[in-house]
């Protein structure tokens, strides 16, 4: 798992290695934004890049992780505002509003960078959990939940609140199914009408 991208707090680097990562990156986003994200791969960065692959390598360890530092930039702003940002998104509202505001902008987060998003999630079987960002968001859910359903398995909920919003079923969704955004929140929000108030019937 690499380390969460914790907003407002940029990992330490030295000055060289802080300076081939921004190179890299660079290299990568216009790979991306000349050709697509399927023409990503190590050797091409690295030669755009103008540093020998095993840079490329040990800074990122494989595709999926230069991918996922590529998007970084919009995923620590996704965060910003879900931590810290405005209600209901933010803090400040009642928490089942949280949890609609949060899976309404995480669809809108996918939905700006899907493609980005899809490459990062086809690397190892465990690419999408890997990513310190997944954990963040369930146990942010996961407090949501017990403050709506105390004594629920808040875990399991959050997890099961954030699989349809993995890149391969979104992706279907939006492209083979075409399913507009405003379908697929409505399908969120009826989930999230499931999980009730937590009261137990008479």
């Amino acid at each position: 798992m690499r380390e969460l991208p914790v907003v407002g707090r940029p990992p330490a680097e030295r000055a060289d290695a802080a300076h081939n990562r921004r190179r890299i990156l660079r290299a990568a986003a216009e790979v991306i934004a000349t050709r697509g994200p399927e023409a990503v791969s190590m050797d091409e960065v690295a030669r755009a890049a103008g540093v020998g692959v095993g840079t490329v390598y040990r800074r990122f360890g494989d595709r999926s992780r230069l991918v996922y530092a590529v998007i970084d930039d919009r995923e620590r702003e996704f965060q910003a505002a879900f931590l810290q940002g405005p209600p209901p998104l933010g803090p400040g509202a009642a928490p089942r509003d949280r949890l609609r505001a949060f899976l309404h902008a995480l669809t809108d987060r996918i939905e700006a960078q899907a493609d980005l998003l899809l490459m990062a999630e086809s690397g190892p079987p465990d690419a999408r959990f890997r990513d310190g960002s997944y954990e963040l968001y369930n146990r942010h859910l996961a407090m949501l939940i017990r403050a709506v359903r105390p004594g629920a398995d808040a875990l399991y909920l959050a997890d099961a609140l954030l699989a349809p919003l993995a890149a391969h079923l979104y992706v279907h969704q939006r492209r083979t199914r075409g399913m507009p955004v405003e379908r697929i929140k409505a399908g969120l929000d009826d989930l999230l009408a499931g999980l009730g108030t937590g009261e137990n019937p008479d």
